[in-house]
């Protein structure tokens, strides 16, 4: 089986409204970066995009009429879950539960303004 190398067996595929605001928010806050991106001819509708927060790649596109949007879950690790969570928070999430120690690690949640909930933790 011949993977593309920026992907991997199981990647999630989120339709959202507003992707280019969903990449925004992923840059800003995780420090996503994105890696490619098809645009509908002639309009600013995103039919295909990829962007990668570390090793992972998250694969997405604007919602249409018939593809509506999905909210998803997605669990991340990051260097420190506090400042991210800060982060989150200041580009526009809503909180779903407050940092706090567990026993995997210090984690937090939070729903992105696209409807998406991200599970944030780090390891202690």
């Amino acid at each position: 089986m011949n993977i593309p190398s920026t992907h991997q067996s199981v990647m999630p595929y989120l339709m959202v409204a507003g992707a280019a605001g969903f990449a925004a928010f992923a840059e800003q806050v995780f420090g996503a970066t994105v890696i490619m991106t098809r645009l509908r001819e002639g309009s600013n509708v995103v039919m295909h995009s990829e962007l990668q927060i570390g090793g992972s790649t998250i694969m997405y596109c604007d919602a249409t009429e018939q593809w509506a949007p999905q909210a998803a879950n997605l669990f991340v690790y990051v260097p420190n879950a506090d400042d991210t969570y800060a982060a989150a928070l200041a580009a526009g999430a809503t909180v779903v539960m407050e940092p706090s120690t567990q026993d995997y690690g210090r984690t937090c949640g939070v729903t992105d303004p696209y409807g998406n909930t991200w599970w944030i933790t780090s390891v202690l």
